[in-house]
């Protein structure tokens, strides 16, 4: 094979490797907005079957959290949504700069998600501890959606981790 070729390919890997982990994103930000239709049914079945305290001071809470998952899988859509077709041009114009400028925003999701991942167990922590001292049903109802909203947000962002994780090492070998 051609040195020509070679080096053909290996830009073509690492330009599908950038639109691939795109295009993953873009998929988990379905999967999020999936995920808050279900926090919208749990609080529409609250409110139209709840009979006790308890399950009607869910209602809000849901909402509250159906709400917020919205705004993540809007997050995820329209940040990674154009990338799909801006890393083909960036590409194409500087690849040694896209390569480059990926990697960095890769390094910094990293730290990032390091940093999610210890904020996130503290807000688990914080719920929990409403739960077990707080003995209204709205408070209760709170703790226990918010652990639900977290551990989501834990299984959306451990995916992400891992995508990155995966996609800055593909950038690193690239580099060299």
């Amino acid at each position: 094979m051609s040195i020509f070729v070679k080096q053909n390919f290996m830009e073509m890997d690492i330009l599908k490797a950038s639109i691939d982990w795109a295009k993953a994103e873009v998929f988990s930000s379905k999967i999020s907005l999936l995920l808050s239709i279900i926090f919208f049914l749990a609080a529409i079945g609250f409110w139209q079957l709840g009979k006790t305290a308890m399950a009607k001071a869910f209602v809000w809470p849901m909402l509250v959290a159906g709400v917020l998952m919205v705004a993540v899988a809007a997050g995820l859509y329209f940040a990674n949504n154009p990338r799909i077709t801006q890393f083909e041009t960036a590409y194409q114009t500087d690849a040694k700069a896209f390569v480059q400028a990926e990697t960095g925003r890769t390094a910094k999701s990293q730290h990032d998600l390091a940093l999610v991942f210890k904020v996130l167990p503290l807000i688990i922590i914080a719920a929990a501890l409403l739960i077990m001292f707080v003995d209204t049903p709205l408070w209760r109802a709170i703790g226990i959606t918010t652990i639900a909203l977290m551990t989501v947000l834990m299984f959306i962002d451990s995916n992400t981790g891992a995508r990155n994780m995966a996609y800055h090492q593909q950038l690193l070998s690239e580099k060299q």
